[in-house]
């Protein structure tokens, strides 16, 4: 399906990463990792990345694009760039270029991850049997990704979602307190508005509010830091809303998936508040979900680890692509079309 070297490219709201996958089941070539906001267009920043790699030049393109995949040409949801794999495809002079959504490939991930590495994954909260049956994949970072990853007859579907964009309301007094003062994105507040980088800056803005503070401007990593130092009380408010936040909505999509093999988190903001997530507040409201409260204790729940869990699924596809089934959308010459894109464009 993939015709070798295969560019392999996960492009997210804040920063793009590249590498080059020489030959079925060989070593990638070193990543390249660069802010989006460093070139102006996702071809600049591929070319960018292939002079700094150096080697054999790509005859095939796999990208996951963090934006709702239903074309040939997406516009990232949280970043200003458009991917175009027909231009892409032209300007390379490649074979093929697949878009998928970036939450494909950690999907695609999460049958080589080994439960009890911990370079690799670590548990949150109680050691809880890891089946074999369906799981999910979410990660708050620049937005909130999340796919599922079901197998079937000895192969798994790779499931996107548009999960991060589902409404998203309180559930008790002290969430009721702080949700008229979350800043609305689009005059809502969905599970990216508060479960994301951003949405972490508006829940201490909200948690400042309503302790009669002027909200200061903090990043989501010192939004984390103050919280873990105890100097900001409004800081620590807005990181424990956050966690149960997380656990509830973590929890709702475990209920959607049936996701009996565990959900699974990877992105840049939760490694760094595992300790945090450990502390109960996550678990409580992930298993508060009446009348399944008893099904949902059986359900593990994971931190990703190992550096970069979407290149590894990138990767796992490009070498075995029959191992998948998913769908992707892309351009490809006549000679090279391939039976999993739903759209093509010559």
């Amino acid at each position: 399906m993939f015709e070798f070297p295969v560019l392999i490219a996960d492009i997210g709201g804040t920063y793009a990463r590249f590498a080059v996958l020489p030959a079925p089941g060989e070593p990638l070539s070193r990543l390249i990792t660069m802010a989006t906001s460093l070139h102006t267009t996702p071809g600049m920043a591929i070319r960018s990345a292939l002079n700094a790699l150096g080697g054999p030049s790509p005859r095939s393109a796999l990208l996951g694009v963090a934006g709702r995949v239903d074309a040939p040409t997406v516009r990232l949801t949280n970043a200003s760039w458009t991917i175009d794999a027909a231009e892409i495809g032209a300007d390379l002079g490649l074979s093929s270029a697949m878009l998928v959504n970036d939450y494909v490939p950690v999907a695609a991930a999460l049958p080589l991850l080994e439960v009890g590495q911990p370079v690799e994954i670590a548990r949150i909260g109680p050691a809880i049997p890891c089946g074999q049956g369906n799981r999910v994949a979410l990660g708050p970072g620049t937005g909130l990704g999340a796919a599922a990853c079901i197998p079937v007859r000895g192969r798994y579907w790779l499931q996107p979602t548009e999960a991060g964009h589902v409404d998203f309301g309180a559930c008790d007094a002290d969430e009721l307190a702080i949700w008229p003062l979350i800043d609305r994105v689009g005059g809502r507040i969905t599970a990216e508005t508060v479960l994301s980088g951003p949405g972490l800056t508006r829940l201490h803005h909200a948690a400042a509010q309503r302790r009669g503070q002027v909200p200061p401007s903090l990043t989501p990593a010192e939004v984390i830091a103050a919280a873990s130092y105890g100097k900001d009380e409004a800081a620590s408010d807005a990181v424990r809303h956050f966690l149960s936040l997380l656990g509830r909505f973590a929890g709702d999509l475990a209920l959607i998936f049936n996701a009996t093999g565990g959900v699974y988190f990877g992105s840049g903001i939760l490694p760094r508040v595992i300790d945090l997530l450990d502390r109960g507040d996550f678990r409580r409201a992930f298993e508060r979900k009446s009348p399944f409260e008893a099904v949902m204790t059986r359900i593990p729940t994971f931190v990703i680890t190992r550096p970069e869990p979407a290149i590894l699924g990138l990767t796992s596809i490009a070498n075995a692509p029959d191992r998948f089934i998913f769908e992707a959308h892309g351009w490809a010459t006549e000679a090279a079309r391939f039976p999993l894109l739903a759209t093509a464009t010559k």
